[in-house]
């Protein structure tokens, strides 16, 4: 199979999966015997959060080596325009402390291959501690975030990467 049809291939089952898990995440309402309508005139679901979101990257495990991003970002989606992202890590005091940074990547070739030529860091290796590093989804675009530590080895052995395609918010 050829590189970009290789790609291709990839960018489609990506597509494709995303899709079918934001409509898995859906509240889903049929038939006339629903109970939670607002008086705006429409039923309301119980997981919608008014407004942006902040959201900590991977949890109470924050940002660091051999945990998988990208199923934390399957299983926490879907993610929507002006969430906030928060990657917490520890800044490097000493030599135990194993330096993180945020990177973006420019496609899904790069990200696939944890290729950070042409990334640009958002986050350098002391951004992380405290409350940590926010980064607002501010266009509707897929976002393809790794660690850029360690020449990609954190990215690519250490699983510290994920995407997310923000989504609009519901209508109300």
């Amino acid at each position: 199979m050829g590189g970009s049809t290789f790609s291709l291939s990839l960018i489609l089952m990506l597509t494709a999966s995303m899709f079918a898990t934001n409509m898995a995440n859906k509240d889903w309402h049929f038939g006339f015997n629903y109970t939670n309508w607002s008086f705006k005139g429409g039923p309301q679901s119980q997981n919608d959060t008014p407004g942006p979101r902040k959201i900590v990257v991977g949890g109470s495990k924050n940002w660091q080596l051999n945990f998988n991003y990208t199923d934390w970002a399957l299983k926490n989606g879907p993610f929507y325009l002006n969430d906030t992202l928060v990657f917490k890590y520890d800044p490097p005091t000493n030599d135990s402390i194993i330096p993180h940074s945020v990177y973006l990547l420019p496609n899904l070739g790069s990200f696939s291959t944890c290729d950070l030529r042409r990334a640009t860091m958002v986050a350098n290796v002391t951004q992380g501690g405290g409350e940590g590093f926010e980064f607002v989804l501010k266009k509707w675009q897929p976002y393809y975030f790794a660690c850029g530590e360690r020449d990609g080895y954190h990215c690519d052995a250490g699983q510290m990467k994920f995407f997310v395609m923000p989504l609009f918010h519901q209508w109300h």
